[in-house]
């Protein structure tokens, strides 16, 4: 925020965010409930990104709506994340055994790892090839999301990195309970094959009630246990991010470096915390799962209001070349962890 801006009187701070929010909200709450009308495979996250995006390429956005267009992309961002801490419980992560949690372990360090360095010798921006890495390593969009909000990327490599996500995600839904068959794999292997390589909730959820069985429950757990690693994830990249800064500064220029540890990131482990222990009634629960889905919604909308097609085009194919590579290195992981495990 800037200087002028943080002078302003709060009531003038709300009059110019309430623009831009309007319109956020009204874009976001038919969204949530078309997407619940719908059923799980519906991404709400999908869904608003493309709408901004066409608003924004379609519709000559006043500059009016600018602040509060912002704040949703930011703030309430950063909010959902912290809310998705309540749909974990560390107790049940647990409970699936040390096999599973060293699976989710190595698949996402070597997924993030291993995306960085093929994004690299693409020569593809260190920002774009982090969002893939993380979207496709940990959770989908959430994860790309939740990126954006430590390191500096731009509109454009977002759009992309949820896009690839929700493309390639939807590919491995079919491919998964094939795969799993023709291999012989028992329904709790194809559970962990799924939740351990396909990159959205929703995406597991359709790949698991595919596959029958109790392959469904197996699946979110360990797709959950993938979304716990957000948390150290984006401590190192904050870790990374301030560093950087640092070797910015110099004697006359002074660069705000990010705490080491986000705020968001806290209150996201706090949240899960929170479950874990019982403190929060199954009504709030249920309430913070939908308002996670409106949030973070609603910061989509956001961030694809940012985008102008015309940038869009200049990504290229090397992150469609990363995104096949990734899924591939992903899912060879989850593959071999599964049947290992079974």
């Amino acid at each position: 925020m800037t200087r002028t801006a943080s002078l302003q009187s709060p009531r003038t701070q709300v009059s110019s965010l309430a623009p831009g929010l309007a319109l956020v909200a009204a874009v976001t709450v038919p969204v949530v409930i078309g997407s619940r009308l719908a059923g799980p495979t519906i991404s709400p996250l999908l869904v608003a990104i493309l709408l901004g995006v066409l608003v924004r390429n379609l519709v000559p956005l006043p500059t009016v709506l600018d602040p509060g267009l912002e704040v949703a992309g930011k703030r309430l961002l950063r909010a959902g994340v912290v809310l998705l801490g309540l749909q974990l419980s560390l107790g049940a992560v647990a409970a699936m055994g040390p096999g599973v949690i060293i699976l989710v372990v190595v698949v996402v360090g070597v997924g993030v790892l291993g995306t960085l360095w093929m994004g690299r010798r693409l020569g593809i921006r260190f920002e774009q090839r982090l969002l893939i890495a993380c979207g496709f390593s940990i959770c989908g969009a959430s994860a790309v999301a939740a990126a954006e909000g430590v390191i500096d990327a731009e509109d454009e490599e977002v759009v992309a990195a949820v896009a690839l996500v929700v493309v390639f995600g939807t590919v491995m839904i079919p491919i998964v309970p094939l795969l799993g068959g023709w291999l012989g794999l028992t329904p709790d292997q194809q559970g962990i094959f799924a939740g351990a390589a396909i990159h959205e909730v929703a995406q597991v959820v359709a790949a698991g009630t595919a596959v029958g069985g109790g392959a469904l429950g197996v699946a979110i757990l360990v797709k959950l246990a993938r979304v716990l690693m957000l948390a150290p994830v984006l401590g190192v990249l904050a870790a990374r991010q301030r560093r950087h800064l640092a070797r910015q500064q110099s004697d006359s220029t002074l660069v705000r470096r990010p705490p080491i540890v986000p705020v968001f990131v806290l209150g996201f482990l706090a949240a899960a915390i929170l479950r874990t222990i019982g403190a929060v009634p199954a009504p709030v629960l249920d309430v913070g799962q939908v308002l996670q889905t409106v949030l973070l919604t609603a910061a989509m909308f956001a961030l694809g209001c940012g985008v102008r097609l015309a940038r869009l085009r200049r990504v290229g194919w090397r992150p469609a070349a990363l995104a096949v590579l990734s899924t591939a290195l992903v899912s060879a992981v989850a593959l071999g962890g599964a049947v290992l495990i079974g």
